[in-house]
């Protein structure tokens, strides 16, 4: 009888205890910016900095939007809100003020998608309004964002996925640290236009050195006087 090949297997997962569901209830805070549960109330400070034709470049390559009035925020927001299957934060930068009502000033969600607790594998996404976009709270936003997922829940892979015409968030995904896995040809239909969708990932053999170079990129000895980096993120991940 002739000896069977052998054949190749995928490596051994030594813990196969499932990851934890993301909670809104959960606060994130850092040095320049803090998340908290996305809620009704942070609607309209968040659409006060995301209107306005200047801002409709914004929604390009979003399902939803642009929106007119707050109105059509407000529907798409409450529904994020609503689902369990999808855990959004508002960002507020510790360096904006209040609005003059007193709410915080939102500049920008982000959320945890599609979280596939035994496999242990969640997705990110994100909206910034123009003042958080290239800015050291945004990246911030994103490290606390992996850290929870990966140090505190449990997860092995984290995933960003855009369209992959969409060049400013393939190149946020790059600098971040994720690595890019592939496009998938017409994967969705978006507001009548193909979009062909690029995924990334960051996997937790590939953690320790993201965080590390993104702990030390954010740390205040790497920004001069006037803020200004003295060393890119990419180039912390180089050493």
């Amino acid at each position: 009888m002739a000896a069977h090949q052998s054949k190749p297997f995928g490596e051994i997962v030594s813990k196969t205890s499932p990851a934890i569901h993301p909670s809104q209830e959960t606060a994130l805070s850092g040095r320049y910016v803090k998340l908290v549960g996305f809620a009704t109330k942070h609607i309209e400070p968040f659409y006060a900095n995301l209107a306005g034709d200047e801002n409709a470049h914004l929604w390009d390559y979003m399902a939803d939007g642009p929106f007119p009035d707050s109105s059509g925020l407000h529907a798409m927001m409450e529904g994020a809100i609503a689902s369990p299957e999808v855990i959004t934060f508002a960002l507020i930068p510790t360096d904006q003020p209040t609005t003059p009502d007193g709410a915080d000033n939102v500049l920008g969600c982000a959320s945890y998608m599609r979280a596939d607790l035994s496999n242990r594998a969640v997705e990110a996404g994100v909206l910034y309004a123009p003042k958080l976009q290239r800015t050291t709270a945004a990246t911030e936003a994103m490290y606390l964002m992996a850290k929870h997922a990966f140090d505190d829940l449990g997860y092995r892979r984290y995933e960003w996925k855009c369209d992959a015409l969409n060049a400013a968030s393939r190149r946020t995904a790059l600098r971040l640290g994720f690595t890019l896995e592939g496009v998938f040809r017409k994967h969705q239909i978006v507001k009548g236009r193909n979009r062909d969708t690029a995924w990334y990932s960051i996997v937790d053999d590939d953690w320790p050195d993201v965080e590390s170079a993104m702990r030390r990129w954010l740390d205040p000895s790497n920004f001069d006087e006037s803020g200004q980096q003295r060393k890119k993120l990419e180039d912390f991940r180089k050493e």
